[in-house]
Formats: structure tokens, C-alpha cells, sequence
């Protein structure tokens, strides 16, 4: 293999039918020099296993699930690729997804790129292109379900997904990799807004194709997981005045998932949520610190790819909290102003 030099991180954790196409897909990229790190969070189908011996496939674990975000970062502590791309086990690279996304990674501005990650059952339709952001915190895969051929032009992103993204190794380690106390969910979306916040650009390259076998779960602890994490992204990455703007909304969004929480059964993880912030208030104010300390850029950086509406399409909103839409633009509109 000849070109640049990929390191692709890839986290197993249970049944993973279709880890194998994965890594070799991975491997058989084109136009670079690729490697795996797979780790092993408690594969449990022997997929690992027999990809052990592979020349180019080094296996990390330590014995313990660590989620996505603290398995990427064990797997980022051994790469050697001068870039770093996380892919889900169940994404499947096209032969040149990767070197198309070195392309605009190699840029001096460009912080992340991320991938036009299709719907492995319908691969003319988007699983997302990047992540969504509303100014409140809530992230969501960006024009899910829409024709892939209605985003054939790269442009800039709130948010780089997880499923499929690639970055300059120092790059990845001047920010500090992921949040790795988030565990799962929204951690993608934390690190694109980092860099944003460092100047760097994150960058949706369109005819870097991936195909992930996406399922939209639903559980008790991802609830609690996407809220608490959500809350503490805002917390502590939004700069003071942003926060002090805000508040009022923050406060309302914050009733309004509540109330749809007891609607939908979900209460005891919203309230757990909370719970885990209030214990937390201490680390949370460090992480503060140090982000604020970290970036060079105010949040005006995000205006210009942050959304006034909240539209997610993986999963509606209830039609009651429709009537919330227009007062949230209208305070955002006097609000960005300020920022």
C-alpha cells in the first residue's frame, strides 16, 4: 500500500455481524496506507478473534466496556497513521471514502472531515451528512432519510458523525480526542464543536461514501446518556455570555424533555440525568476551565452552521412542542447578535 498513512479505530462491543466486511473494506481502501486498531469492548460473536492475526489489524482491550468514546481513545493511544479515522463496525468504507476525506483533512484549516454516510439498506439516501446542531445543544444526523444526490456539494458542518470521520492525528490529540466520561453519544458532536472553536473547519465531503447498517435504538440508559451528555456539552463549551443569552431557553428546554420524558416513560432517566450533572457540578466546572482556556474562537465561529429549528429527522419531535419553534428562533435571532 502507498499514499498517506491511515490509522482507522474501530470499537466492537457485542454481536457485530458485520465487523469483518469492516475492517477489510478499511483495509482495501484505495490510494492510502491503512491500518485497524480494533477494540475490543466485549465482542461477544468471535468476529475479533479471527481477525486477531491479520498483519494489519491490532487488537486493544483491556477487559472492560468502555464505550465508544473511551475505546476510540484507547485505540487513537496506539495509532500511528499520520491521520485517524473512526469508523463504525457497522459502516462499510467504498474503496476510496478514505483517501477522499484525507483530501480535505490534509488542508491547514480543516479541523475534521466527515463522510456521506448512506443507509446500507437504501444507499441513495443519507444516514447523515455531518451532524446538526441547534443552539440549545441538540444534535442530531443531518438530513436523515433525504436523497444523497440533494448533497453532492462539500460544504461546512456543525458536526462530524461518529460512524464515519477522519482528522490529522495531532490534530486529534491537540484537542484531546473524545470526552471519554461521555461514554456514548454526543462525544462526536463535542469534538466538532472544539474545533470549531480552535478555527479549524469541519468539512461534509459528499462522494466520501460510507454505508451504516443504522438502527435507531431506544433504551433506558441511552436516554439518560444523550441527555446528561447534551447538558454537559452546553455547560461547558458554550462561552459565559452565550449561557447568560440562553439561560431562559436552556431552563425551558429543560422542562419541555421533561414533560415529553413522563409522557413517553422515560422520567426516572431524565431525572437521573440531572441527578448525574448535579454530582458531577465539580468535574464539570474543571472541563469548563480547561475548554474555555483551550479555544480562540467565540461562539459566533458556530452561526453560521447552527440551526434555529429543531428538525430531527431520525426522531420527530412531538407535534406539542411545535408551538416552541417560533419563539426559539425569534430569541436567537436577538441572541447571535450578542455572541
Amino acid at each position: 500500500m502507498t499514499g498517506p498513512t491511515v490509522t482507522v479505530v474501530t470499537v466492537a462491543y457485542g454481536a457485530e455481524p458485520w465487523l469483518e466486511r469492516s475492517v477489510m473494506a478499511s483495509l482495501d481502501s484505495t490510494d492510502v496506507a491503512v491500518d485497524v486498531i480494533l477494540v475490543d469492548n466485549g465482542c461477544t460473536d468471535g468476529a475479533v478473534q479471527r481477525l486477531r492475526d491479520h498483519p494489519l489489524v491490532t487488537v486493544v482491550s483491556d477487559g472492560t466496556n468502555s464505550g465508544f468514546a473511551g475505546g476510540c481513545n484507547a485505540g487513537a493511544q496506539v495509532a500511528t497513521g499520520t491521520y485517524l479515522a473512526l469508523v463504525n463496525p457497522d459502516a462499510i468504507v467504498s474503496h476510496d471514502a478514505l483517501a477522499k476525506l484525507v483530501a480535505v483533512a490534509a488542508r491547514d484549516e480543516v479541523g475534521i472531515a466527515t463522510a456521506s454516510v448512506r443507509l446500507a439498506d437504501r444507499p441513495e439516501l443519507l444516514n447523515a451528512a455531518g451532524l446538526a446542531l441547534h443552539f440549545l445543544g441538540v444534535s442530531w444526523a443531518g438530513h436523515f432519510e433525504e436523497p444523497a444526490t440533494d448533497h453532492g456539494t462539500e460544504r461546512e458542518v456543525a458536526g462530524a458523525s461518529g460512524a464515519g470521520m477522519l482528522m490529522r492525528r495531532d490534530r486529534w490529540n491537540a484537542l484531546g480526542g473524545l470526552c471519554a466520561e461521555f461514554f456514548a453519544y454526543y462525544e462526536d458532536c463535542d469534538l466538532s464543536i472544539r474545533a470549531h472553536q480552535r478555527g479549524w473547519h469541519v468539512r461534509y465531503v459528499p462522494d466520501a461514501v460510507i454505508v451504516h447498517r443504522y438502527e435507531f435504538s431506544r433504551n433506558s440508559n441511552k436516554f439518560f446518556l444523550v441527555e446528561r451528555n447534551r447538558v454537559v456539552m452546553v455547560l461547558s463549551l458554550w462561552n459565559t455570555r452565550s449561557l447568560v443569552l440562553l439561560a431562559p431557553l436552556l431552563v425551558m428546554l429543560e422542562g419541555a424533555v421533561f414533560v415529553l420524558a413522563l409522557r413517553q416513560g422515560w422520567w426516572r432517566e431524565k431525572v437521573r440525568s440531572w441527578w448525574w450533572v448535579l454530582r458531577h457540578a465539580r468535574w464539570i466546572a474543571r472541563r469548563r476551565v480547561a475548554m474555555q482556556a483551550d479555544r480562540t474562537e467565540s461562539d459566533r465561529v458556530l452561526v453560521p452552521v447552527i440551526e434555529d429549528t429543531l428538525d430531527p429527522g431520525n426522531f420527530p419531535l412531538p407535534p406539542a412542542l411545535a408551538p416552541l419553534q417560533f419563539p426559539l428562533r425569534l430569541w436567537w435571532r436577538v441572541v447571535r447578535r450578542f455572541l
